[in-house]
């Protein structure tokens, strides 16, 4: 199987990214302004009179702050940067965060800010190496920010305001506030990887509070004085400070995750599981108007779960994909055998309008899925579980009927294959359930030659050429496969044909009896 190969990105998405960029630095440098005004309302006139090169050299920093971020992007992920809508998810995030610090910094205390905010932002609406470059990002902007403004200078809060510092002595905080940004984000990074509920996100809030008090003992020790009352009461004032922030900065996430989710459609690990829930409307629609579809996914997506972990893959976003995936039969659901009864619509329909009924379900589940706002990585999995595979009931039909003169791309999906690891393990996943349903002896060895033919088909089409997923990892998938559909479409013992009375008595069941005659 060939791998896939990086594909070009326009050139005109990429330039109207990095103009987005430059309006993003535009708008950050008018914030500034506006913060330096509120900082000293009376002598604002003053910083830029007496020392313009102050702000020039800011301007310049957080330009090169920004560049970083781009080219970061531009060599590491030039499909994300060529959606100009991320960059400015990006510039959101980072210039929320900012306020959200300097306000706590200038009001409250330099370790009361939630210095872990954008860290844990960044690494649910993005990936772990990202939130830990755009945290890294983050506290060279805060620390540049705080040098070349009067951020502190002008507050009488934090730092400046304990025993043996006065307000002209700021480096001290300027330095402290970049420590807590790398440590405290880098390890709510770390931490968080594990993370799958809104509760354990609160929780998260203790564990980023351990290193961050220990910090503010080791940043405070050189001026620490043992005997001083004074010291003590400020060092536990500035641990209940810090312990503040890292919970603050959990709660914020909270908050403003799901706006950041409906804003930009992005997919979170809380999203994904909201997507499965019984009171989404398209899942209400499947369970009510196709019940067999619904239960076909429910099957597919615990089987695209487990291969999903046993790769290494994304389990929610695959299980979450299964329940969608055949969302597009609601638009004509008595037109598949899984929701049909003694009926079946097809006995009365040409070969050719048949694959057309059954393999426009693909292409109308990904337009359900994006008429309703849902994720387009779940969109495009409903639209490439088939690839370009050909319906072959039909096409045998035709074949039949024509004697031989049929056109198999008139009886083949339209696709396009898949993309993404998650829709080739649904297209396995989806074709072998409906295979090993429809067996007569389910046995082990059948279930593994059924599985493997399914695959060697799909490689021998190549379904999966365009996207990454490796032998070794289809080795995998089937192993997984092979094992739980053993244990799903397993054999039973035949009930013996009694039944029990309210008193305890046995029964003859007649119903039975007459089942065995």
């Amino acid at each position: 199987m060939k791998q896939d190969a990086a594909k070009p990105v326009r050139g005109v998405s990429l330039m109207r990214s990095a103009l987005v960029f430059a309006l993003c630095y535009l708008a950050f440098i008018l914030f500034v302004l506006l913060m330096i005004i509120i900082n000293n309302p009376q002598g604002w006139r003053d910083y830029f009179t007496e020392d313009f090169s102050r702000f020039l050299s800011l301007c310049i920093c957080v330009l090169l702050l920004f560049y970083i971020i781009f080219y970061y992007y531009y060599f590491e992920d030039r499909f994300f940067l060529a959606q100009a809508k991320n960059a400015f998810l990006i510039f959101s995030i980072m210039t929320v965060s900012v306020l959200i610090c300097y306000l706590m910094g200038r009001f409250v205390s330099v370790f009361a800010r939630p210095m872990a905010l954008l860290a844990l932002l960044c690494l649910f609406l993005f990936n772990r190496r990202q939130a830990i470059l755009l945290n890294f990002v983050f506290s060279l902007l805060i620390f540049v920010i705080d040098t070349y403004t009067d951020n502190f200078a002008s507050s009488g809060a934090g730092l400046a305001a304990l025993p043996g510092m006065t307000n002209s002595d700021v480096q001290p905080e300027v330095y402290f506030s970049l420590m807590l940004g790398f440590v405290c984000g880098t390890f709510a990074v770390l931490t968080a990887g594990n993370v799958k509920t809104r509760g354990g996100m609160l929780l998260l809030g203790t564990f980023v509070s351990i290193p961050t008090v220990i910090i503010i003992l080791l940043l405070e020790l050189p001026a620490f004085n043992v005997q001083a009352h004074t010291n003590w009461i400020a060092y536990v004032a500035s641990a209940g400070y810090g312990i503040l922030g890292c919970f603050l900065s959990t709660a914020l996430t909270l908050c403003f995750l799901p706006v950041l989710e409906f804003a930009f459609n992005r997919l979170t690990v809380f999203r994904l599981r909201e997507l499965t829930t019984a009171n989404v409307p398209l899942i209400k629609r499947l369970r009510t108007e196709a019940p067999g579809t619904f239960n076909h996914s429910l099957i597919v997506a615990q089987l695209a779960e487990s291969c999903a972990i046993a790769i290494g893959e994304n389990a929610e976003l695959a299980r979450a994909a299964a329940y969608y995936h055949d969302v597009g039969k609601l638009k004509q659901p008595d037109c598949f055998t899984e929701n049909q009864n003694d009926y079946n619509l097809h006995d009365e329909l040409t070969p050719e309008l048949s694959a057309d009924i059954i393999r426009s379900h693909a292409t109308d589940g990904y337009e359900l899925l994006m008429a309703a706002r849902l994720p387009k990585e779940i969109a495009d999995v409903a639209r490439e579980h088939h690839g370009t595979l050909p319906i072959k009931f039909f096409y045998d039909k035709a074949m039949r009927l024509s004697g031989g003169d049929a056109n198999i791309k008139d009886y083949s999906y339209l696709g396009p294959t898949p993309h993404s690891k998650t829709a080739a393990i649904i297209m396995i996943a989806d074709a072998s359930e409906a295979a090993v349903r429809a067996m007569k002896e389910r046995t082990p060895e059948n279930v593994e030659q059924l599985v493997r033919s399914i695959i060697e088909e799909r490689m021998d089409l190549d379904q999966f050429a365009e996207c990454d997923i490796t032998m070794r990892e289809l080795t995998t998938i089937k192993e997984t496969l092979v094992d739980a559909l053993s244990g799903v479409h397993h054999h039973r013992v035949k009930y013996p044909a009694i039944r029990f009375n309210r008193a305890r008595e046995v029964v003859k069941d007649e119903s039975e009896e007459k089942d065995e005659k």
